[in-house]
């Protein structure tokens, strides 16, 4: 099968060059596509000294937008996703593809113990799993990594879902699962990135929250809507028989609460029909 391995980068100069020829001493025949997000330094240039195909954002457009430019020019059947900055091991994308020889759609690169950049973001990824793994019924190993292999015809059925931000590989690990595709982990080591990382932690507090919605609306909305749904009916019961005992009435709270508990369930099941509607199969 042909190979295409897509490395989104953003002012990566100092590992790109070092990536791209360890990728390629490795695999020859396998084609390297580096997308220079709008970098301000000679990441494109180096990457292209180096023998990767190069395509070039005139500003920076996000982690998640490089990533649909890479996929978009990739040739091969099969495309490896992963980082410029030297966290991935070029080595280890021979056992990614024996997977997907196996008869997996999506191989995800699961980081194990100690690959973490920080204690916060592995909690932070610890629950993202978790709560993957409760909405698909499947185990989720790692639902935020960037190193993967996919079959390029099947993940670009989901392009137009993917985010232009740092989330895709959440967006599309729920989308193949959605989908009904195969999925499987291979355990692997992540080294510390050179250089700065672009993420920051501010922010993306609040793209933590996100993620946790978007994984419930990608798959079932339901299962996220529900428990919430049940909880508020649950809360008004207790307090309409508080109420009830103590002043032998039923209070506006009491009402509030049951309305609020049976507008999460219909927002839910109206949730899951659209969701349904989103992976419709193509004419």
């Amino acid at each position: 099968m042909k190979v295409s391995v897509v490395m989104p980068a953003k002012n990566e100069a100092a590992t790109v060059a070092i990536v791209v020829s360890a990728i390629r001493a490795l695999y020859p025949d396998v084609e390297v596509i580096v997308v220079d997000d709008g970098s301000t330094d000679r990441t494109a240039a180096l990457a292209s000294e180096a023998g990767a195909k190069v395509v070039s954002h005139p500003y920076s457009k996000g982690n998640g937008a490089a990533i649909k430019s890479g996929a978009r020019a990739a040739a091969g059947e099969v495309i490896v996703f992963m980082d410029a900055d030297g966290q991935h091991a070029p080595a280890d994308i021979e056992r990614l593809l024996a997977r997907i020889g196996e008869g997996y759609d999506l191989v995800v690169g699961a980081r194990q113990q100690g690959s973490q950049a920080s204690v916060g973001r592995g909690l932070a990824n610890g629950f993202y799993n978790r709560l993957a793994t409760y909405m698909t019924g499947h185990k989720v190993e790692d639902l935020t990594s960037g190193f993967r292999a996919v079959s390029a015809d099947k993940f670009r059925e989901f392009l137009y879902l993917l985010p232009n931000g740092f989330s895709y590989p959440t967006t599309s690990t729920m989308a193949f699962f959605r989908a009904g595709y195969s999925v499987a982990y291979e355990p692997i080591h992540a080294a510390s990135r050179v250089g700065k990382s672009h993420i920051k932690p501010l922010k993306d507090g609040v793209r933590f929250l996100l993620i946790i919605f978007k994984v419930g609306t990608l798959y079932s909305p339901l299962k996220l809507f529900a428990p919430v749904s049940v909880l508020a009916f649950f809360i008004a019961t207790l307090w309409y028989g508080y109420t009830l005992v103590m002043e032998g009435r039923f209070t506006n709270m009491s009402a509030l609460l049951y309305t609020g508990s049976v507008m999460v369930f219909l927002m839910g099941l109206i949730s899951e029909q659209i969701t349904a509607l989103m992976y419709k199969d193509k004419a």
